[in-house]
């Protein structure tokens, strides 16, 4: 796939909420945190915030970029270790998946 603006999003671009890590992979890339935010340590930063609220049981609150980036970080993370995620991070990645769909259905494009 490649880069999808904010704008252009649409919901069936968004892989469900129980897809196979092959199949999320690529919409995670659809996103370059990176690139967007300007560094890998904005981005870690910007993705420390939604692991953190998720660990705590709270809402994933956050805007469409920001949950964009939570899960382009992680597919980024788990790249990294060259291993799928673990059941827990796939509860994660689903939740980030959720979220990015309900701001997408909103029209949320921030």
């Amino acid at each position: 796939m490649d880069r999808i603006p904010n704008s252009q999003l649409n919901v069936k671009d968004i892989p469900t909420g129980n897809a196979a890590w092959k199949r999320i992979i690529p919409f995670a890339m659809t996103f370059n945190g990176y690139a967007h935010w300007g560094s890998f340590k904005k981005c870690r930063e910007v993705a420390s915030v939604g692991v953190k609220l998720y660990r705590s049981k709270l809402e994933l609150n956050q805007s469409l970029t920001d949950l964009r980036t939570c899960l382009f970080f992680e597919v980024r993370r788990w790249t990294h270790y060259k291993k799928d995620p673990t059941p827990k991070g796939m509860e994660y990645i689903h939740a980030l998946l959720d979220a990015i769909r309900v701001r997408v259905d909103a029209n949320e494009i921030g």
